[in-house]
C-alpha cells in the first residue's frame, strides 16, 4: 500500500505549523516488532541562516542525526512510515495531529488539544529575525 498520499496531507500540516510558527516537534513511534531503530525525533534548526531539519534516529545502542531541507524530510520519513513506524505526532501550540496506521494498515488523522504551549524556540527565533 501507498502512504505517500494520506502522509503528504499529514505532511502538509507539519509545514503549515513551521510556516505560522506553532510547531514544537515531530515524532515517529510505535515500531512494528522489536525493531533497532526506535524513535526519529524531528525538530528545526538553523544551518547557515537557512531554516533546516534536524532528524535524530534513535537506535537502541546509538543516536544518528541527519540535516535536511523541510522538503527533503518529507521523502526521507516516508522510508520509515509502515516500516518500521506506525505512527507519527506532530506536536504544535494549536494541536496534537497523529498519524496512524492500525493492523490492517488503514490511515487514519486524530487531532487532539496541544501537548505544548510554547513553539519551538529555534524556529520562534528564526522566524522573528525574517
Amino acid at each position: 500500500m501507498d502512504f505517500k498520499e494520506t502522509f503528504s496531507e499529514f505532511y502538509s500540516k507539519v509545514k503549515n505549523s513551521i510556516a505560522d510558527g506553532t510547531f514544537a516537534k515531530l515524532t515517529l513511534a510505535k515500531t512494528i516488532g522489536n525493531t533497532d531503530l526506535m524513535n526519529i525525533y524531528v525538530r528545526p534548526i538553523v544551518d547557515e541562516d537557512v531554516l533546516k531539519l534536524e532528524l535524530k534516529f534513535k537506535f537502541q545502542k546509538e543516536e544518528i542525526i541527519e540535516i535536511r531541507t523541510i522538503e527533503e524530510t518529507f521523502d526521507r520519513l516516508l522510508e520509515f512510515i509502515n516500516n518500521p513506524f506506525l505512527s507519527a505526532i506532530l506536536f504544535t501550540t494549536a494541536f496534537d495531529l497523529t498519524y496512524k496506521l492500525n493492523k490492517k494498515r488503514a490511515v487514519s488523522m486524530i487531532e487532539q488539544f496541544p501537548s505544548f504551549g510554547n513553539a519551538n524556540e529555534v524556529l520562534l527565533e528564526f522566524l522573528a529575525n525574517k
